[in-house]
């Protein structure tokens, strides 16, 4: 295809939507070199791959039916201004990276005020596991649907949304650069010394409620093992909120930045305290083994549990239909709980060992070793534009 100085607006309000726009647009480059320019929303990753955001992402983190309720202002705002980069910058295609509400809002204002325009979604919701008249929403708004599941394409396809499945690029996160020595002489480690990794989540909902929990967790657990090192990674979007709460521990911790300290501390790590998300994947992959928590507000939770379908929250639990990784959600994400389970790991190795070689079956289940999905996701994207 003859491109001229194709314009692609992209648009990611979380943490991990920002780490997919990143990588498509490295693999457009790839492809297009400079002939390709992006406009549009984005985080530091896309930031750096030269995308100019016009206002930081980390206020659109919104989580929970109160957070949403009063943050609806500025997330419509934030949308309207979205959508005027496509007025001003004329992109041939627009690609809106996870986050349902944000990016929907975004999408119906470039469908009413450029309906010749198209736009891709690049992450479905998750209708196989709450809320199937998602898809519905989702094929009148859209052209095209870019998987990151191999079991999202039914549901959306049903509803007349075509789908192309790229994997999951969590799936494909490199650990081959990441060195656990150079972690462990950074704070101090000895090289059989155990080490926690507390990960409370990239959303500042997630740090009000999830954190305490692993807090306290994090706390027992040190003050039965003085030997123990724990590492708090923080995410770009509350990396400043992250540093202030443990700034206040009772105990030592160490907080690291960027993507390299972060695959270090995850192929360092003995154990992992892990909010669900995208994090258990990349935490499965780096062979770690894990306990995920997860809390919401008391009514959002009400309202979703008359609404979820499955009985897992993590990804490769799903995949493997078992509570592979044990998952303490809502109450039972407390720090009694947490630091009870984190202990039973942190004591047996051959109960690590196992946990992990089943983490790694679920991966498999999972497409792990499959196509990269950035460049799935681009050529996709420039499929979209070849006429005919």
């Amino acid at each position: 295809m003859t491109v001229d100085r194709l314009t692609v607006m992209l648009v990611a309000a979380e943490a991990s939507g920002d780490d997919r726009g990143a990588g498509l647009m490295r693999a457009l480059k790839r492809r297009l070199g400079e002939r390709v320019r992006f406009v549009g929303v984005g985080g530091a990753r896309m930031r750096h791959e030269g995308l100019d955001s016009p206002f930081d992402i980390a206020e659109l983190s919104v989580l929970g039916l109160f957070e949403g309720l009063a943050a609806y202002p500025r997330v419509r705002r934030r949308a309207r201004e979205a959508a005027a980069i496509a007025a001003r910058e004329r992109p041939r295609v627009a690609v809106l990276i996870d986050s349902w509400g944000f990016t929907l809002r975004v999408a119906q204002r470039l469908r009413k005020a450029a309906p010749e325009l198209p736009l891709v979604k690049y992450v479905g919701p998750q209708v196989w596991a709450s809320r199937p008249g998602r898809a519905k929403t989702t094929a009148a708004t859209y052209d095209r649907l870019l998987s990151i599941h191999a079991f999202d394409a039914p549901y959306f396809e049903a509803a007349g949304l075509p789908v192309t499945f790229v994997g999951n690029s969590a799936l494909a996160a490199d650990f081959s650069n990441a060195d656990p020595d150079r972690l462990r002489r950074q704070i101090g480690a000895r090289p059989d010394d155990p080490i926690l990794l507390v990960l409370p989540g990239s959303r500042p909902g997630e740090i009000e409620r999830v954190l305490p929990a692993f807090a306290d967790a994090a706390a027992r657990l040190k003050a039965e093992r003085p030997g123990l090192h724990v590492i708090v990674p923080a995410a770009e979007t509350v990396a400043e909120m992250v540093r202030a709460r443990v700034a206040a521990w009772p105990h030592r911790a160490h907080v690291v930045e960027g993507e390299g300290p972060r695959r270090d501390a995850m192929k360092a790590a003995t154990v992992a305290l892990a909010c669900s998300g995208t994090v258990t994947t990349e935490l499965a992959l780096a062979g770690c083994p894990m306990v995920v928590g997860y809390r919401l507000g008391a009514v959002t939770h009400a309202i979703l549990k008359r609404l979820i379908t499955t009985r897992y929250v993590t990804l490769f639990n799903i995949a493997a239909q078992d509570f592979v990784a044990p998952e303490l959600i809502q109450d039972d994400c407390n720090g009694p709980a947490l630091a009870r389970e984190a202990a039973l790991r942190l004591d047996d190795p051959a109960l690590r060992a196992r946990q992990v070689a089943r983490q790694f079956e679920a991966l498999d289940k999972m497409g792990r070793g499959g196509p990269d999905p950035d460049d799935a996701a681009a050529d996709a994207v420039l499929d979209l534009l070849r006429p005919g």
